[in-house]
């Protein structure tokens, strides 16, 4: 065989081999395939793994992926029933149950994703525009909060949870089931919808912060106010008791002292009884003791010589003042 013919049959094989590469393609076990010729879908999308035959040049594949994929929104803000602004984190779960329908009407992910932004960002604040925070917040009807033992017994509405109608879960179905028809017709399905995070507005947050201080200050005024009630009361009871014992020691020592005056009473009663002479001695010392606390050191004594004292000095024997 002449080295022309070698040479043709190996360009053949080559050839072959080539269009044999062209027409095989391999789908994975994640996703599914839509072939399309001259651009448009032609027979039914591929959703087994395996090997697989195509129009080698003409048709194209396009690969879907069929696994859970995940779609996460940005935090947006929006006003609620009560007219407080809040930033919404959303976050949801999709998959492509229509994969011919997907792209037909979207094409790719990027497209899916971006519908997905719309549809889910407009039932949200549909959702959120109907409700009260409170509604938004909370999951459960029957929550008994936790409260300070201290504010338990107050009477007041401190600490004390807000009825609510729904609840976050109710709401999440909500929008899941309104968001849930609208993506149907891209041939998808939404799995899951979800609250990441709910927070106030940047605008709003320092006047939530201004009442919530309030709210934290009236509880401390009243705890003060309380206490110093509390340290009143107490304060008057000590008055009130030292008072009393005073009242009390004061009483026992004026009977003490009236039977002690009684009994020097009787004594010097009997003293004065016995004698002229005892009753002129009680009567000298009464005298003197009556001038020592009368009397000081420097003190000038002018007496007249009809006065006890001068008698007294004069029955002694001392010069006496000259009269």
């Amino acid at each position: 065989m002449s080295r022309t013919k070698i040479a043709g049959v190996l360009a053949l094989l080559g050839l072959a081999a080539y269009l044999l590469m062209s027409s095989l393609y391999a789908v994975s076990e994640v996703e599914q395939v839509i072939i399309t010729q001259f651009g448009r879908p032609v027979g039914a999308p591929v959703t087994t793994a395996g090997l697989k035959l195509k129009v080698p040049f003409v048709q194209e594949v396009n690969p879907i992926d069929k696994r859970i994929l995940e779609w996460d929104g940005s935090p947006t803000d929006m006003p609620t029933k009560d007219k407080l602004y809040v930033s919404v984190d959303l976050f949801a779960r999709w998959r492509i149950m229509d994969p011919l329908q997907y792209f037909l009407r979207l094409r790719d992910e990027r497209s899916a994703q971006s519908r997905l932004d719309d549809i889910l960002g407009s039932e949200t604040r549909n959702a959120v525009a109907k409700h009260e925070l409170i509604e938004i917040v909370r999951t459960t009807k029957d929550r008994a909060p936790l409260r300070d033992a201290l504010l338990a017994d107050t009477g007041s509405g401190l600490g004390a949870l807000v009825p609510i109608q729904k609840g976050r879960k109710l709401v999440e179905q909500e929008i899941f089931a309104a968001a849930s028809q609208k993506v149907r017709v891209f041939g998808i399905e939404l799995l899951d919808i979800r609250f990441k995070r709910i927070n106030y507005n940047e605008s709003v947050r320092p006047k939530i912060y201004d009442r919530m201080i309030s709210e934290r200050r009236q509880i401390a005024e009243r705890f003060l106010s309380e206490g110093n009630g509390e340290a009143a009361r107490i304060r008057g009871n000590r008055v009130r008791d030292l008072n009393k014992i005073q009242s009390e020691a004061y009483r026992e020592v004026e009977g003490i002292r009236g039977v002690a005056d009684a009994k020097a009473t009787e004594i010097y009663a009997k003293v004065y009884n016995q004698s002229p002479e005892a009753a002129e001695f009680y009567q000298f010392t009464r005298t003197m003791q009556s001038y020592k606390s009368v009397i000081a050191a420097n003190t000038t004594v002018i007496l007249s010589t009809d006065s006890d004292l001068f008698k007294f000095l004069k029955g002694m024997g001392l010069p006496g003042p000259q009269p």
